[in-house]
């Protein structure tokens, strides 16, 4: 190959990492996918980032609050589609999550509602070995 043929551009669609299931990794999480949302083109505090942000971070502290299985690291992956960009957060513990019936009482049990607020959807699959994958998908704005 030519040093004057020119190079074609990687086009990276999709982000994947693993984290300890603690409190940090849930942080570090997020710190990571808005970093990779600047990356691809959604920089820090636009609201495709900020709802990715708060997507990543309900889904990691729900990995780590209620998912975790002791000695196992979750995972978060990031597709960016032409028009959304999916959230998979992936434990090894077997309970799927339910959504939440609303209590004005409650310090805490929001996550999932915040989640069905910002995403244009969400779900849980099943994943390979233990466990499962809780994904939710976030409109970029773009068409």
């Amino acid at each position: 190959m030519s040093s004057s043929r020119a190079q074609e551009a990687v086009t990276v669609r999709t982000f994947a990492q693993r984290f300890s299931a603690t409190r940090r990794g849930a942080r570090l999480a997020r710190m990571l996918a808005v970093h990779q949302l600047d990356r691809w083109g959604h920089p820090y505090g636009s609201p495709t980032s900020e709802a990715v942000a708060l997507v990543v971070a309900e889904l990691a502290a729900n990995a780590v609050l209620h998912g975790r299985v002791p000695g196992r690291d979750f995972e978060v992956r990031l597709h960016r589609g032409d028009n959304s960009v999916r959230v998979e957060v992936s434990d090894t513990h077997p309970a799927h999550p339910k959504l939440p019936a609303p209590d004005p009482t409650a310090e805490g049990g929001r996550g999932l509602l915040l989640i069905e607020a910002v995403a244009t959807r969400w779900g849980t699959s099943p994943r390979t070995g233990p466990g499962k994958t809780v994904w939710a998908e976030c409109a970029t704005g773009e068409s």
